[in-house]
């Protein structure tokens, strides 16, 4: 008896059948624009139900419209025929459907659509309200700048930015912040971001003298611990703040409002939000509707990883965009990179800086190149992926000349196993002798990173293939065992441990029992996490959700660095293959990256970018 396709809709009719049935929209994507124009109560053409259905098929693949003028590329290669309408045909009979004008039957106006440079944009109305806030407000921060002494601001840089490695760019952010009520910083990993944001609270902290208010806030639990570790790590600086997740600091509950929005604003002078290529739209909506207009905010992130897993590429929209409104206040926004530069005593025209760096300076948007965790290999590659250079990345990974990249066929994984061997005795031994920093270190000393959940190439068959290889297949059934990797799937604010959080099972250190290689009994062991420079032991039974980490998703190890990483593509075709997928994946590693996979399906990921399309990257005016 063959399997019902669980995404065909038997009830569906016309072109949304078709194309149905051709794999193209899935069932939801029919179920809820059916429910639109029931709504609408008024007929509804099979072009406009066409035009609606991939608004909502947009969404739920991670934009926050539609960009008609790219629907032609839905139908490529393999998929079944399907009668392709032109772009034109579809506005045209949006435009004047009553899902865009409205009815009779009341004022409701599902569908929004707006013209932009990227060409005509249909929006879901809740999408285009949550991206007119961000737009409407980051407009209007635009318009005035803080009041700052330029030479206070040179003086407080210098004493902050006390080190002889501090570089141009990283004093150039703490100026920039000081002068502008928006800044974006952006750099990938290694590039001194938080080391960046802990000196720019400190000049603004000397600016303003006791008593400036800062939210820390992060998109994650997990996230927002690693921004307290890396802020309280700068111990010599007069900064002293608690980072959350975003959701606390709003006072954001499931199901209900935030506490603070339009109506009720954040105490904060100043705000930085960590990791906001995670940020959602939804999210980054409800915080600007928080923040005070003349509270600094600072958004730090690296835009070449991957994306929120909902709707939106906030960070790297704010980092592209261009041909923005007239802000109606030449004499202010203008001075703001003048100002920055003074402060710092840098020339515009440095040979040492990018053209096109300084001139984003105007819209708040600086970018920190120099790596500081990795370079050689590591960096070329990273910088041929995000360059969507593919014949220079397999050059790169086949190279001779470079050892610290290297491209595996997957059936030749002799060294893999090797590595992954090695990595589970030091785990073990520094296990066994209770040694929860050297327990730790080997278990950050190498990871296998996959693209997929599921599969045999995915985390589910690596971690069988591993712990095979391992010998510990046994000892994973029976529970609880010393050296056993431990991964937390669930925030617990008792325990403080959260989602995506690291850590090994170790002997008690003050424990005399002797415990065997493959199993403990709770008196016995603890679970070592590690938080920044501080070791914590819990006992097993107060974590409740938890699983082994042999092996992880590319998208649960963003914001974590590892020695040495295994990335496992998946196989050619896979919709995770992309280009932002493999960048997080070897910017991962501190020392040496192994790609297990074919040339062809690297090629395919480094050619392939995640398309969200959105209106914030340029202006948007009605059709």
């Amino acid at each position: 008896m063959s399997t019902p396709d669980v995404q065909h809709v038997d009830s569906a009719t016309g072109t949304l059948a078709d194309w149905n049935a051709a794999g193209l929209l899935a069932a939801a994507d029919l179920h809820i624009t059916d429910r639109l124009i029931r709504m609408c109560a008024e007929p509804v053409s099979d072009e406009a139900r066409l035009g609606a259905a991939l608004a909502v098929r947009a969404v739920r693949l991670g934009s926050t419209c539609l960009a008609l003028d790219r629907i032609g590329e839905l139908a490529a290669g393999d998929t079944a025929e399907v009668e392709m309408p032109s772009p034109r045909a579809v506005l045209d009979a949006l435009a004047a459907s009553p899902l865009v004008t409205g009815s009779e039957a009341g004022p409701l106006r599902p569908l929004v659509v707006r013209d932009s440079v990227d060409g005509p944009l249909v929006y879901l109305q809740k999408y285009f309200r949550q991206e007119q806030t961000i737009r409407e407000i980051l407009d209007r921060r635009a318009r005035t700048s803080p009041a700052v002494d330029t030479e206070a601001l040179g003086e407080a840089i210098a004493t902050v930015y006390s080190s002889p490695d501090d570089g141009a760019l990283q004093k150039l952010a703490a100026a920039v912040a000081a002068t502008r009520w928006t800044t974006v910083l952006a750099g990938g990993p290694g590039t001194g971001k938080t080391y960046t944001v802990a000196r720019i609270l400190a000049v603004l902290d000397r600016l303003q003298g006791p008593g400036l208010r800062i939210g820390l806030c992060a998109p994650t639990g997990r996230a927002a611990a690693q921004l307290q570790a890396s802020v309280e790590s700068e111990s010599t600086l007069p900064v002293t703040a608690h980072a959350v997740t975003l959701h606390s600091l709003l006072g954001w509950r499931p199901g209900s409002n935030p506490r603070y929005g339009r109506g009720r604003t954040l105490p904060h002078d100043v705000i930085v939000v960590d990791e906001t290529s995670m940020l959602s739209m939804t999210a980054m909506s409800r915080l600007l509707d928080a923040v005070r207009p003349d509270a600094r905010v600072v958004f730090v992130g690296d835009p070449h990883q991957l994306a929120s897993v909902e709707a939106g590429a906030v960070l790297a929209d704010l980092v592209e965009r261009t041909d923005l409104p007239d802000t109606g206040a030449e004499d202010v926004p203008l001075t703001t990179p003048t100002q920055a530069f003074d402060a710092v005593g840098l020339d515009p025209a440095a040979e040492d800086l990018d053209p096109d760096d300084v001139a984003r300076l105007a819209d708040g948007v600086i970018t920190l190149r120099t790596q500081f965790r990795f370079g050689g290999g590591i960096s070329q590659v990273a910088a041929a992926v995000n360059a969507g250079k593919p014949d220079a990345v397999l050059e790169l990974v086949t190279s001779p000349d470079i050892d610290d990249v290297e491209l595996v066929a997957p059936d030749e994984l002799d060294d893999v196993a090797g590595d992954i061997l090695a990595w589970g005795r030091n785990l073990r031994a520094a296990a066994q002798r209770g040694d929860a920093t050297g327990a730790l270190d080997a278990l950050d000393s190498h990871r296998v990173l996959c693209a997929h959940r599921e599969g045999s190439w995915g985390v589910r068959g690596w971690t069988t293939r591993i712990t095979d290889w391992l010998g510990t297949t046994e000892a994973e059934h029976m529970g609880w065992y010393v050296g056993q990797p431990i991964l937390v799937t669930a925030n617990d604010r008792q325990t403080a441990t959260f989602n995506g959080d690291t850590g090994v099972v170790i002997v008690d250190p003050d424990s005399d029992a002797q415990t065997s290689n493959r199993s403990g009994s709770p008196e016995t062991i603890r679970v070592a996490f590690r938080r920044g420079g501080e070791i914590r032991l819990l006992h097993p039974t107060q974590l409740a959700d938890v699983v082994s980490v042999h092996a992880m998703t590319i998208h649960r190890s963003q914001g974590s660095q590892f020695d040495r990483v295994t990335v496992v593509l998946p196989p050619a075709g896979s919709e995770l293959l992309t280009r932002e997928l493999l960048y997080t994946a070897i910017t991962r590693a501190r020392s040496r990256v192994r790609i297990v996979g074919t040339a062809d399906v690297l090629a395919a990921a480094v050619n392939r970018r995640v398309q969200r399309a959105s209106g914030l990257r340029s202006a948007v005016t009605a059709i």
